[in-house]
């Protein structure tokens, strides 16, 4: 399968994984200025934004192989990596398995607890039948400070100071794209993340979180830089579970520094 992409910008090139959502439209807050610097790819995982589905069972090693393969196929060994939640997990596990160069997870999904996991799952499948039900009006309630404050509070430190056109991607993609669900259940039911003991990432790793994150929270962050001794941490103040929501300048900036 060859993931549909956009490429933009000159230079290095920089790969960028997203999360559930609006596919590689997720980037579109940072997009330009990371184009600036780099050439970014921006890819659509298998069943979101112009990508199709899998054909077989959607897990987390399926989707990155999607992605293991396009790096193959588009002759760019040793690229740098940068993934978003879900993106952030498979963008540590290309690192796990040796594959790319510098890589940055942003509020990467993978290390939470049994219990954290169900309570992830609990509260994310509502929201996610709760914005397919309002498919129709979210433009009009995204448009409002109090629609955005009450619609995405899990998501976002400040939902409110948020523009529309940032947001309405990513939530109609969650509302829309055919593999929301089922990589939902392959975070939720399949196996936690993996590490990588000391010395054995091609690059350097950068590990990327939101003070104030309530999908992946806080505390992950231990367990991630546990399982990933070589990565340095960085906390992303008054921000939530997407930095380049919250913080798109620092989102950038730490994108930029952090991989060659």
């Amino acid at each position: 399968m060859t993931l549909n992409h956009v490429r933009r910008g000159s230079g290095s090139p920089l790969l960028l994984v997203h999360g559930l959502g609006a596919g590689w439209h997720s980037w579109a807050p940072i997009l330009d200025g990371l184009a600036e610097h780099r050439e970014v790819i921006a890819v659509d995982l298998p069943g979101f934004g112009d990508t199709p589905s899998l054909t077989g069972e959607v897990s987390i090693a399926a989707l990155t192989d999607s992605v293991a393969d396009f790096i193959r196929e588009q002759g760019l060994n040793g690229v740098s990596t940068v993934g978003q939640s879900m993106g952030g997990r498979i963008v540590l596990e290309l690192a796990r398995r040796g594959v790319g160069g510098d890589t940055v997870a942003l509020d990467p999904g993978g290390f939470w607890s049994d219990r954290e996991r169900l309570v992830f799952g609990a509260t994310l499948r509502p929201s996610i039948a709760l914005v397919r039900v309002l498919r129709g009006m979210l433009p009009t309630l995204l448009g409002s400070s109090v629609g955005r404050t009450l619609l995405l509070a899990q998501l976002s430190a400040r939902p409110w100071a948020l523009s529309r056109e940032t947001v309405l991607p990513d939530v109609r993609g969650l509302a829309d794209s055919p593999a929301t669900i089922a990589a939902l259940n392959a975070l939720t039911k399949g196996p936690k993340q993996q590490g990588a003991p000391a010395g054995t990432v091609p690059g350097r790793v950068t590990i990327g979180w939101g003070r104030r994150d309530l999908v992946t929270v806080p505390r992950q962050a231990t367990r991630a830089t546990e399982l990933y001794p070589d990565a340095v941490l960085h906390w992303f103040e008054r921000c939530g579970h997407f930095p380049q929501w919250d913080a798109p300048l620092e989102a950038t900036r730490l994108i930029l520094d952090s991989t060659d």
